[in-house]
């Protein structure tokens, strides 16, 4: 039986091609924007905040991602500095993303003489969730996967076929990380929801964000096999690690300090 693959080319418009994981990232900025503004405004937050902020935070996030993952490449790019603005042909990395989204923020803030830590608890909900949707892109595009594996191995997972279907590539079926990493992002979202709830200290949700997606990435990262390495472990791994050290070190230093930090549900 030949599995032809899912066409990662959604729209054709004469020569100018849409692909279907710009269209899915698309979507989840969107779906992440709409619950941002319905939570926003529930916190005294004024609706176009967060559109003015994502106007700016998407493109630069873009940029970043780019940078980031030129940067650990580049010795590749380094001799082949035509291909350095060739995003078309791959090459982004979501920590990238977050770096140059959460550095636009900041500076969003301090412009608009807004809290942070405000802004960025009610955005970690929709971040992750957009994660979740965008690694939909990776499928479509057949990328983020693991090591080798076998048709049997992936049916005994209880996938639909268009999974297992997808995940023959060049006549060899992978494992479906990205996969891994969507269901553990949507765990993250329903947890982030019902945190919402128990009125955390300011800051804590997003920190509780940065600590559950870390722990999940250090983990699924260690199953690709296109990760950019440095050393005996993944860049991302060695970036969870701190990341997760970070996200643990500021909730244990605001508790201990018992500062009269916000709290969440305080407009």
């Amino acid at each position: 039986m030949t599995v032809q693959p899912l066409n990662p080319v959604a729209i054709h418009l004469g020569p100018i091609q849409i692909y279907w994981y710009g269209i899915i990232i698309a979507c989840g900025a969107l779906l992440g924007l709409m619950i941002a503004l319905r939570e926003g405004d529930r916190r005294g937050i004024p609706k176009d905040t967060y559109v003015d902020l994502i106007m700016f935070a998407v493109p630069i996030a873009v940029i970043c991602a780019r940078i980031y993952y030129v940067a650990f490449e580049w010795s590749f790019y380094s001799q082949h500095p035509s291909q350095i603005v060739a995003i078309w042909n791959g090459g982004i990395a979501i920590y990238g993303a977050l770096i140059g989204g959460a550095a636009t923020t900041i500076v969003f803030c301090r412009m608009r003489h807004l809290s942070f830590w405000k802004i960025a608890d009610v955005i970690a909900p929709s971040v992750i969730l957009g994660q979740a949707l965008g690694r939909w892109g990776n499928f479509m595009d057949q990328q983020a996967h693991g090591g080798p594996t076998t048709r049997a191995a992936l049916e005994n997972m209880h996938l639909p076929d268009f999974i297992v279907n997808q995940m023959l590539i060049n006549g060899t079926y992978y494992i479906p990380t990205f996969l891994y990493e969507s269901v553990w992002d949507i765990a993250g979202f329903i947890l982030l929801l019902i945190l919402r709830r128990v009125n955390l200290h300011r800051g804590e949700l997003f920190m509780s964000y940065i600590i559950w997606y870390s722990l999940g990435r250090s983990y699924i990262e260690g199953l690709r096999t296109d990760s950019l390495m440095l050393g005996p472990l993944r860049v991302s791994q060695w970036l969870a690690m701190v990341l997760i050290i970070i996200g643990v070190g500021l909730i244990l230093f605001w508790r201990v300090r018992k500062e009269k930090r916000p709290y969440y549900l305080d407009t």
